[in-house]
């Protein structure tokens, strides 16, 4: 047998490897959709008093802050909360302030800890809204902010 012989493969063949390098490029071009979808499978709910099991009151929404708060190690009462909360907003999630230093600067006061924009951006809990009147969101990124400068937001008396 010549040496041109033995190294010829049947054309079947040929076939048979065209299409494993097609089904393999598809699997691999498929690969990332399929890893999409099954990621934002796992993304978890956002944490409201609701989601979280709580009722949507001031205190549910306490209850749940406190409960987003410790899974984060975030120090706070609920008395804490609580005695802010009504001095700043009287347990209004909608309040704002429009005639303050931080307003007249462009930047109210918003919700029920009245958390400016920046404060509340830099201070955000993860898996809380982005909406500053949202008031578990709120409650949970004013009380890290005053852990942060404070230790606790058991700690604040006052403007803060």
């Amino acid at each position: 047998m010549s040496a041109a012989a033995q190294h010829r493969r049947p054309r079947t063949s040929r076939l048979v490897r065209k299409l494993a390098v097609a089904g393999t490029g598809a699997a691999v071009l498929a690969l990332p959709l399929i890893g999409a979808t099954s990621a934002s499978a796992a993304t978890p709910p956002l944490q409201t008093a609701t989601t979280l099991g709580y009722s949507n009151t001031l205190d549910g929404w306490i209850r749940a802050s406190l409960a987003v708060m410790a899974e984060h190690g975030i120090p706070g009462s609920y008395d804490g909360i609580y005695r802010n909360v009504i001095r700043e907003s009287s347990g209004n999630p909608y309040a704002i302030n429009l005639w303050d230093s931080n307003a007249a600067a462009g930047t109210p006061s918003k919700g029920l800890l009245q958390v400016i924009d920046p404060t509340f951006n830099a201070y955000h809990v993860a898996n809380t809204s982005w909406d500053p009147y949202d008031p578990v969101a709120n409650i949970t990124a004013a009380c890290n902010y005053a852990a942060q400068r404070y230790g606790s937001i058991d700690n604040v008396f006052g403007a803060y």
